[in-house]
């Protein structure tokens, strides 16, 4: 995290008040505007007979009034409402934390993707590349509360290796030969804003090793893909603080893994062929999946948990390059996709990953599926710290509403609905270093919630079930939601201006708004 982004932080940090008993000051309107920075008395807001969810522990607390004071929660329990303060009153609603999709490539202008994190309950996402410096304007308007949005934190530009997998046509990628070119790299993300460094999959084990040298020496983290020649174990000793889907982490525990890894070096590809990599890995993969050991999973996953390296599944980006044929928008969310995606995602969908495929082909990306589905029942199994995250970016995915097909995703794949909402809460704030800010209802935790219409640890559909939403300390009324639905609605149906983000996800789809 850049030193920008710390002072912010601490800012934040040091202005927290916790107030106890009943010793409140409060006006009579509800605080519908951004908290000030000065140290005018807040208004106080309680929400009241609602039941606080605990994702560490799965506790249920009934009956509770949570106060809510500028930007931080003040208090929880059964307290009275202070005088002056301004009841909501929630019988039956569920308050949880708000949820974090670590692993975004927004889509669209400011009108677009923030106000759909929002509006679907994330008020924290991992932006994992900035192909336009505008991502980092839409981060710190939103910081400085010029720009209603969740709370952004930005990947560096991607740094590969040569030839890189991306078109450079479609995204600007850093190609990194060498040592000292890796360092150079870092330098710069840094000074362009970046809150840590993203790395990919062409990236030599010199230029990868230098690379988290430097970002060391610059105060930055590193996250991203691990790299086709670094083993997954160096990869989490070597310090990469998370690892981003499951291609390379799925033959790491193959009992043939030194001969699928020659396999995996082997692959050649041109500049830009991102779907030729694709291709040349299926039958890898489907090598190292018949050939899973246990054995070899608990040496690695033991790593990864004793390190601390997260790992983000992306699940929602696997079901749809493992089974493109039966991928398409969601009749319920297209609407909040331009024209221009959607038709983006036909193409890519039709060519690049539907195209050339033999039955036999098709049949073991299917199976693949299945697999990935265990691996990750495996990965919660072996206690690997897991963070919910969806590659948003890839064909069809809406912002917002895709994390809570990963939640889904991970329940269906075996983790239990207190571990998907953990892995959306409390594992990202610790992962950001926002523990003690975030991730839990709890006084001096920032107002980060979600009210739910439902039990989410009885259902974890029930994430779609949103009342109310609190970012930040403001309250995000149903009405206020529906409206910035609609308004998302009407944007995508504008052309794009010329300023418009649109971040290719993982899957080689380029730049979909466009």
């Amino acid at each position: 995290m850049n030193s920008s982004r710390r002072q912010f932080l601490a800012r934040t940090a040091a202005g927290a008040a916790v107030v106890a008993g009943s010793a409140f000051t409060a006006d009579h309107a509800v605080a519908l505007s951004w908290p000030s920075t000065t140290t005018r008395t807040h208004r106080i807001t309680a929400l009241t007979d609602v039941t606080v969810i605990n994702p560490s522990t799965g506790r249920r607390d009934k009956h509770q009034t949570v106060l809510i004071s500028g930007d931080r929660i003040i208090g929880v329990g059964r307290l009275p409402v202070p005088r002056g303060a301004t009841e909501i009153n929630l019988s039956g609603k569920f308050v949880i934390p708000g949820l974090a999709d670590m692993h975004v490539h927004s889509l669209g202008d400011e009108h677009v993707s923030p106000p759909l994190y929002l509006a679907n309950g994330l008020t924290t996402v991992r932006e994992m590349a900035a192909p336009d410096p505008v991502v980092y304007d839409w981060r710190d308007r939103i910081d400085a509360g010029t720009l209603l949005g969740p709370r952004m934190v930005v990947a560096s530009q991607i740094i590969d290796g040569d030839p890189t997998l991306w078109d450079p046509n479609l995204l600007h990628v850093l190609v990194v030969h060498d040592e000292a070119g890796a360092r150079s790299a870092v330098r710069q993300v840094k000074a362009e804003g970046a809150d840590f460094v993203k790395v990919y999959s062409r990236l030599s084990p010199s230029a990868y090793r230098a690379i988290l040298d430097e970002a060391r020496r610059q105060g930055l983290t590193v996250h991203g893909h691990a790299p086709d020649q670094v083993p997954i174990k160096e990869v989490s000793d070597a310090g990469q603080r998370s690892i981003e889907h499951i291609h390379s982490l799925g033959l790491s525990v193959s009992s043939r893994e030194a001969e699928v890894r020659r396999m995996q070096q082997a692959i050649a590809i041109k500049t830009g062929d991102y779907n030729g990599w694709f291709r040349q890995m299926h039958p890898i993969e489907w090598i190292a999946a018949n050939t899973f050991s246990r054995a070899r999973a608990a040496d690695v996953f033991g790593t990864l948990r004793r390190n601390r390296t997260r790992v983000t599944p992306t699940l929602t980006m696997h079901k749809v390059l493992d089974m493109p044929d039966f991928t398409g928008p969601d009749p319920a969310t297209r609407k909040y996709l331009s024209e221009d995606s959607i038709g983006t995602y036909d193409y890519v969908i039709e060519n690049l990953y539907k195209a050339n495929r033999d039955a036999e082909e098709i049949s073991h990306q299917r199976q693949m599926w299945e697999y990935r589905q265990r691996f990750v029942r495996e990965l919660f199994a072996h206690e690997v710290p897991v963070m919910a995250g969806t590659d948003t970016g890839t064909p069809y995915m809406v912002p917002g509403f895709a994390l809570h097909d990963e939640l889904e995703l991970l329940v269906g794949a075996g983790a239990t609905t207190q571990q998907a909402l953990y892995a959306a809460t409390v594992e990202p704030a610790k992962f950001l270093g926002m523990a003690a800010d975030l991730g839990s209802v709890a006084p001096r935790k920032l107002a980060d919630l979600v009210v739910l219409d439902a039990d989410p640890l009885q259902d974890i559909r029930n994430t779609r079930r949103i009342h109310t939403v609190v970012t930040r300390g403001r309250i995000i009324s149903p009405a206020e939601r529906a409206r910035m639905l609609a308004d998302v609605e009407a944007a995508v149906k504008t052309p794009p201006a010329a300023t418009a983000l649109a971040a290719g996800g993982c899957c080689g789809t380029g730049r979909p708004g466009h």
